[in-house]
């Protein structure tokens, strides 16, 4: 199935009802965003919204902060940047959230080769501290929108292949790292081989170095994506755009709308599968 929902909760005190209300419109994923902070703590309320989010059906994730540089030239903000990962995968393993997204670093004046190896090492590491805390948790290093940021296709699919670690592909800024030269059926295809996939989406607008800024999500794109995707496996679409929630009920709106012009079974889906949407 193909599971759509915004990137963001809210705060603390308003996140039960909010999974209530994204579970109204149909919605069944939500990315906490700690991206500037990890602003749920361990205990009585994180256990609430995880019980919140099994009771509405609706499968978490979490976007560490972007204070993250795996390839940072210091070796404290290198140690900082996981310890802000793995306090993710903590707060995830009390929330039931299975997936963990971050950027994983910059270039900065090393080369490439040089930047994947820090970068491959630390996940190497974090998967070890994973383990041993027995936490069911994937951390995602996402695909990026800038030239000069560290995150090309090449790149996560070597740490895939690599540390055994997931990955979050975002299609808005693949297409922004080449100013559009590409389409969402060749993004995919390097994708194919997997059974499952964390997918970030939005509108975007780019320059010549890659991604400016995320935009509201244009009709048309949202089924370019829908129909480049496969319809036999586990995918889940976290909207980024200025307005996530309508964006991805806009998202659920249109793939129901795919399916009724393709006829469902021709579509690679049954009867069943469109009245789970």
């Amino acid at each position: 199935m193909i599971l759509f929902g915004p990137a963001g909760l809210g705060g603390v005190k308003e996140a039960v009802s909010n999974l209530q209300e994204y579970s109204k419109l149909g919605l069944k994923a939500c990315e906490i965003a700690f991206t500037y902070g990890i602003y749920i703590k361990p205990g009585k309320e994180a256990e609430e919204i995880g019980k919140a989010a099994r009771r509405f059906g609706i499968r978490l994730s979490i976007h560490a902060p972007y204070w993250i540089n795996l390839n940072s030239e210091d070796k404290k903000k290198i140690q900082q940047s996981k310890k802000r990962i793995l306090d993710c995968c903590r707060i995830a393993s009390i929330l039931g959230a299975e997936v963990v997204v971050f950027h994983a670093g910059f270039y900065g004046k090393r080369g490439k080769e040089e930047s994947y190896e820090n970068i491959k090492n630390s996940i190497i590491e974090m998967q070890e501290e994973i383990k041993k805390n027995k936490w069911k948790i994937k951390i995602a290093p996402e695909t990026m929108g800038k030239i000069n940021v560290f995150g090309s296709v090449e790149e996560i699919l070597k740490l895939v292949e690599d540390t055994g670690c997931f990955f979050a592909v975002d299609f808005a800024h693949l297409k922004a790292r080449v100013q559009g030269k590409t389409t969402y059926k060749e993004i995919y295809k390097n994708f194919k081989e997997f059974k499952e996939l964390h997918i970030h989406f939005s509108g975007i607008e780019w320059g010549d170095k890659g991604e400016r800024n995320h935009k509201l999500t244009e009709e048309k794109e949202i089924k370019e994506l829908l129909e480049a995707l496969p319809k036999n496996k586990d995918i889940v679409i976290i909207n980024e755009s200025p307005n996530p929630v309508g964006d991805s009920v806009k998202s659920l709106d249109i793939l129901k709308r795919i399916f009724k012009e393709h006829h469902v079974a021709n579509f690679g889906w049954n009867c069943e599968d469109l009245k789970k949407l």
